[in-house]
């Protein structure tokens, strides 16, 4: 079965923030088997994003292939996702539905941290 891909649109303003270390993902951890990227075979790795739009936060985990991850990445480093997709899941655990959204992209992006502004500054 294919998997639906559903491209994230942003508001200009939105800014991204690192929240946590990129970590291998993992397809099979008991028996040491690394989750690869379909198209590259790149090793994929997952990391926590802050999503800051207009008054709202959220953390987002996204996953990302190696290629991807830029030199000087790190916690509280502002980047933007390059490619960023919603990835919509379910299946039957234990007799019952879970369901989500997982998040991917291409690759990250550095950028400089997010002005602020002046009536925030005063």
């Amino acid at each position: 079965m294919a998997m639906t891909y559903i491209r994230v649109g942003l508001l200009p303003s939105t800014t991204f923030m690192v929240g946590t270390v990129a970590a291998a993902k993992w397809k099979d951890q008991e028996n040491g088997l690394r989750a690869v990227d379909r198209e590259t075979g790149q090793p994929m790795f997952t990391l926590t994003l802050f999503l800051m739009e207009e008054d709202r936060a959220e953390a987002m985990k996204i996953s990302i292939p190696s290629g991807g991850l830029p030199n000087g990445l790190h916690p509280g480093r502002f980047v933007k996702p390059v490619d960023l997709f919603a990835i919509p899941w379910a299946r039957i655990f234990n007799e019952a539905l879970q369901e989500g959204v997982a998040y991917r992209c291409a690759s990250l992006e550095l950028t400089e941290a997010p002005a602020v502004p002046q009536e925030a500054a005063a």
